[in-house]
């Protein structure tokens, strides 16, 4: 049986509620009237009207609706619920109904139970959306054809009766995906696990346990890749099932890819019968994306293809791969003044690695939405490398206490300048009133963006459109 009728096996005739109409459900929904189902979409919106030019396609689709405040009403007596990572899976609302014996799902994990063709996924606090891009770019250079999904790409459901087994399906998990899944990748990349969305996540088990979900269902043969500088990730060696390799660009190691510290080559480690096999694979120098960090995540990309795309592969994509959209990503220059958009950047340790990959002081457009993480750690940092510090959102505050408050901050205050604004258009006009010809303007918030914006791309193209616009 081909997936996609396995996907019309499970629901046709039957109820499925879909949680939103988000960009990856509104394929999903579409997909699942074609197959048979009889859908039920539960949104927050209070009337049909508020889903704009889509109000024509439920209207098409025959759609049930349950919306507003009691739109959780939707659930019951539902044989399938489709949830949206944004929709908490502890809900009681949605407890409540999987108590009740229906099947609590999500679009990436029906993908992940159905797909015919070699998975590979990559999660972590950090770096999985980069690292991401490069598998998949590594993939699609070696002649592949790739399904990129999940947290980033196109849904990948809708898209399954186009996917054959010799097609590769790179994805990337974020904690809120991987808390309910009950199917793991053959190849599973952990990046690394710091403190992060703990606004969710009942406590930081909690989040570490969903990442952990990447390998617990793992079943031989199977890799997983391990961030090696990462205790937390370090420690997930004991989830291991199948072959286990590390990245590290710190420590030389015998079994993964590395940064080899005598002529800063990226190499791969083997470990076999004669003694361990190092191969290198690009010098450093060489290498287009800026940062360490970055230097990491291709490493940790390496190590998840190695032996599945050839080495002359690996060296290309590592040599011309410039970057992902709003990872430090170069905006313009203007009057002497480089502008960047790191809006990925939503907890300190993003913004450490941002800060970091500069070679001087630069000005820094911090703050937005609080997720109850320390900013405690990033106060350093700010100290060394920032000269003029733009705070805005709910966490503006709160960063500019922790700065306040290090022990170092007296001796470092006379060169940092700290100021407020109200919004993203204030915080680049304060920047570029403080900025002189050489100076680095970088908008990386150490915050989500849900106090002024949907998400983290929205924030980063509402600050480029505006960075364009100066004159």
């Amino acid at each position: 049986m081909l997936p996609v009728e396995r996907l019309q096996a499970l629901v046709q005739g039957k109820k499925v509620a879909l949680i939103g109409a988000g960009v990856s459900h509104k394929p999903c929904i579409e997909q699942l009237v074609g197959l048979g189902a009889k859908v039920t979409l539960c949104d927050q919106k209070e009337t049909l009207a508020d889903f704009g030019e889509y109000a024509d396609t439920l209207r098409r689709l025959q759609v049930n609706l349950c919306l507003g405040k009691g739109y959780t009403e939707g659930f019951r007596g539902q044989d399938i619920i489709l949830r949206t990572p944004g929709y908490e899976f502890y809900q009681p609302a949605l407890q409540a109904a999987l108590a009740a014996g229906t099947m609590v799902t999500s679009e990436v994990e029906l993908f992940f139970e159905l797909c015919p063709c070699e998975l590979v996924a990559v999660t972590g606090s950090d770096g999985k959306t980069t690292t991401t891009s490069l598998i998949a770019a590594m993939y699609r250079a070696a002649g592949r054809r790739v399904f990129l999904g999940g947290n980033i790409g196109a849904a990948l459901l809708p898209q399954l009766p186009e996917v054959t087994p010799g097609d590769v399906a790179v994805v990337e998990l974020s904690s809120f995906q991987l808390i309910s899944m009950k199917t793991s990748p053959r190849v599973a990349v952990v990046t690394n696990v710091t403190p992060n969305h703990l606004d969710h996540h009942k406590d930081m088990q909690e989040y570490i346990d969903a990442k952990r979900n990447i390998l617990r269902w793992q079943t031989p043969p199977c890799r997983a890749v391990l961030g090696f500088e990462n205790e937390i990730s370090r420690g997930m060696q004991a989830d291991c099932k199948g072959q286990q390799v590390w990245f590290t660009r710190l420590h030389d190691t015998d079994n993964g890819a590395f940064l080899r510290a005598s002529d800063d080559t990226l190499c791969y480690a083997e470990p076999g019968a004669d003694g361990v096999k190092v191969t290198p694979v690009l010098p450093r120098a060489e290498v287009k994306l800026r940062g360490l960090h970055n230097v990491e995540n291709l490493l940790a990309a390496i190590a998840a293809v190695w032996g599945q795309v050839p080495l002359a592969v690996m060296r290309q994509v590592g040599a011309s791969f410039t970057g992902v959209e709003h990872r430090i990503e170069p905006v313009r220059t203007l009057d002497g003044v480089q502008y960047y958009n790191d809006s990925i950047a939503s907890s300190p340790t993003r913004v450490i690695a941002g800060l970091r990959s500069f070679d001087q002081k630069i000005i820094l457009i911090a703050g937005g939405y609080d997720k109850k993480i320390p900013y405690e750690p990033l106060a350093p940092e700010i100290l060394q490398h920032v000269k003029v510090l733009v705070l805005m959102g709910a966490t503006g505050p709160r960063i500019e206490k922790a700065v306040r408050e290090h022990p170092d901050f007296a001796a470092a205050a006379p060169g940092l300048k700290i100021l407020h604004a109200a919004g993203m258009a204030e915080a680049v006009a304060l920047a570029r009133a403080n900025a002189v010809a050489g100076d680095i303007v970088s908008l990386s918030p150490a915050s989500a963006s849900f106090d002024l914006y949907p998400n983290f791309e929205v924030r980063g193209r509402d600050y480029k459109r505006i960075v364009n616009e100066l004159v």
